[in-house]
């Protein structure tokens, strides 16, 4: 997968930040890679299977004897079977782009669209999540610590991520950022759940999610994809007015951005609000961190859609070149890219009528979840605000944005350049790692290993120097030698049988 993901980011191989954010992705992904391959061989040793459900049988039926000694077993004060579980979720929390090691999706947007809205918003990087809803029972039964540093990752990456797109003006850097965000809400809504009936509601949302957001972010990086290619341009500064030349996209973007603002009734308000509940009845520090969130989210959204398709009057032929405006300006790149944004605007619009209850469970027995009213007026309001907010600013455009942008200063430059994150991954690699191992590494390289090598080869050449005058070619002196090896030889042999 790592492959693969490296090959599909740096398709564009003749753009030099294609081919720096796909080496960006494989690096930071194999970092996380590594936990997981020692998680795995923990588990593995301790259960004695590598089997999927032999290993969730063995570690989660209590008073078995790979369960006692896996928990009994500890390093550092930690048992193997905690170890074990956090970094099998290391490994996951890679691949789904979770704090801190998510820098590296929004640069994989260097991608083609397509691969974006299939491979880095609805397939690859919840992996993550599925792996440790695969492993749920291991999780909750037996290291629940591991479930509230899930909860708490998740929790945190979400909020961030929202802060973050906040400020972004690359469409699709905006949409990296919510599909981290989203993640975000799947995987706290795994930790703050428990195993079994009403108190397993967390598992159910978050695989609902996984579900609902696969539609509507597939949905909104497709739109992103025939904005791109209608307008030739990633940035919000070149976009604006193109309700009137992009109608079918217009109207299935909106409805992505809808669903993802958990706005009744589209597929999003009925996923994200089981997640809510789920925290509410469990956490409610994240549950309050949940509820800031869908409303940037609502924000952030709808400050994208407003920036896109209303905003300003749009010259067709003044961000692209006469003859891409020619042969687009009529439509919107016809059949094969509108029938995608359609099915999956229906997908959006209705998956969350689905009882997904009755299919998905964290005990496998079947979940009735029930709608309340009164616990949805909170999160529709705040997402209804986000909106009216977004409206208000970026619908028509004038010098407000960037009025409030420099009336927050220090804090809008810090979200705009991504909380300073890649500048500490780039200082401690420069500064500390390169400075403290590299260089002493280097060093020891050079003058150690190679001074051996050398040493090796100077001491030789020294003795063949000394010895190669044995080799005279004066056939006498062979004679000599030859004599005196012989009586060398007769002497050794008279001394050991006298």
């Amino acid at each position: 997968m790592g492959v693969s993901s490296f090959l599909l980011i740096g398709y564009y191989y003749d753009k030099p930040s294609a081919v720096a954010a796909c080496k960006k992705a494989f690096i930071v992904t194999r970092f996380a890679d590594l936990g997981f391959l020692i998680g795995i061989l923990i588990l593995s040793y301790s259960s004695g299977t590598l089997d999927i459900r032999e290993l969730i049988t063995t570690l989660s039926s209590p008073g078995s004897d790979a369960l006692t000694n896996a928990a009994g077993s500890t390093f550092l004060g930690i048992s193997a079977l905690t170890w074990g579980a956090a970094l099998v979720f290391i490994g996951g929390a890679g691949k789904s782009a979770m704090f801190p090691l998510h820098i590296w999706l929004p640069d994989a947007m260097e991608g083609p669209t397509p691969v974006s809205a299939l491979i880095h918003a609805a397939t690859m990087v919840v992996a993550g999540v599925y792996l440790v809803a695969r492993l749920f029972p291991v999780f909750a039964l037996t290291t629940p610590a591991v479930l509230e540093m899930v909860g708490w990752v998740g929790a945190i990456s979400s909020i961030i991520a929202a802060i973050i797109a906040c400020t972004q003006t690359d469409i699709k850097r905006v949409l990296a950022y919510s599909t981290m965000s989203q993640i975000g809400y799947m995987m706290f809504a795994l930790g703050v759940s428990k195993y079994g009936g009403e108190a397993g509601l967390g598992y159910t949302a978050s695989m609902f999610h996984l579900f609902t957001h696969a539609m509507f972010k597939a949905l909104l990086f497709l739109g992103a994809g025939a904005v791109i290619h209608y307008i030739h341009s990633n940035d919000l500064k070149d976009m604006g007015g193109l309700r009137k030349y992009l109608p079918i996209t217009h109207i299935t973007f909106l409805i992505a951005c809808l669903a993802i603002a958990g706005v009744p009734p589209f597929s999003g308000f009925f996923s994200k609000e089981e997640i809510l509940l789920a925290a509410y009845n469990n956490n409610m520090a994240i549950y309050w961190i949940a509820l800031v969130t869908s409303g940037l989210t609502a924000f952030y959204m709808f400050r994208l859609y407003f920036s896109i398709f209303w905003n300003k009057s749009h010259n067709v032929h003044g961000s692209i070149e006469p003859a891409f405006a020619k042969a687009t300006a009529g439509g919107e790149g016809g059949f094969a890219m509108m029938l995608p944004l359609v099915l999956l605007a229906v997908g959006a619009a209705a998956a969350g009528f689905i009882p997904f209850g009755d299919f998905v469970s964290s005990d496998g027995r079947r979940l009735e979840s029930h709608f309340d009213l009164t616990f949805s007026i909170a999160p529709v309001a705040l997402g209804l605000t986000g909106i009216i907010i977004a409206m208000w600013l970026y619908k028509k455009q004038n010098e407000m944005p960037a009025r409030l942008a420099a009336s927050l200063g220090v804090v809008y430059k810090t979200a705009y350049h991504k909380l300073y994150i890649d500048e500490i991954y780039l200082f401690i690699t420069k500064k500390v790692l390169f400075n403290l191992v590299g260089r002493p590494a280097a060093w020891f390289d050079r003058n150690i290993v190679d001074g051996m090598m050398n040493l090796t080869g100077s001491t030789m050449q020294y003795i063949s120097e000394g010895i190669k005058k044995l080799q005279s070619g004066k056939v006498q002196q062979y004679a000599i030698y030859f004599l005196a090896g012989v009586i060398v030889l007769a002497a050794v042999f008279i001394y050991v049988w006298r």
